[in-house]
């Protein structure tokens, strides 16, 4: 019997696709990350213009709450526009935001995202989400923390 070279368990690189159900909620929780983990998402002209970008270009899938941390961005997003892979939707935001933004840097390619079943599980990434600048230091209480918002309503559930 040929023997088979150990692999690690887990994900090393982000899934394709999100698997929509007509039956139930397609509320996806992605995270996308700055290339070499430099810091500069944490920026007040950056938040203004992803949010812009979300509300007026990036319509494709529409953007709940959201939080920038340094290196990294964790939002709540679902499909409007089902033409559009999640995939497509993040290059194309990313690609907005290095020609509309000259503080932007450079991103990791894509993104991990995780579709939520259920509205408990929504809130329970949400609490863990908004404790991230607590539990770097950056700020005492989540609501400090100025790198945060809702884009579109979030009664998706």
């Amino acid at each position: 019997m040929p023997s088979t070279p150990f692999r690690e368990v887990g994900r090393r690189s982000p899934a394709h696709g999100v698997r929509l159900r007509a039956d139930g909620p397609n509320v996806v929780f992605l995270t996308v990350t700055t290339e070499k983990r430099e810091p500069w998402l944490a920026d007040a002209r950056i938040r203004r213009e992803l949010h812009r970008l979300w509300e007026q270009e990036a319509q494709a899938w529409w953007v709940g709450d959201y939080l920038l941390m340094p290196d990294h961005l964790h939002l709540f997003c679902v499909p409007h526009d089902l033409r559009f892979e999640v995939e497509q939707w993040i290059a194309f935001w990313k690609d907005r935001l290095a020609k509309t933004c000259p503080a932007a840097g450079r991103w990791q390619r894509g993104g991990f995202h995780h579709r939520l079943r259920s509205r408990i599980e929504c809130e329970e990434k949400w609490a863990y989400v908004r404790e991230n600048p607590v539990r770097k230091g950056l700020v005492a209480r989540p609501d400090e923390w100025p790198y945060q918002g809702r884009v579109h309503p979030a009664g998706w559930f």
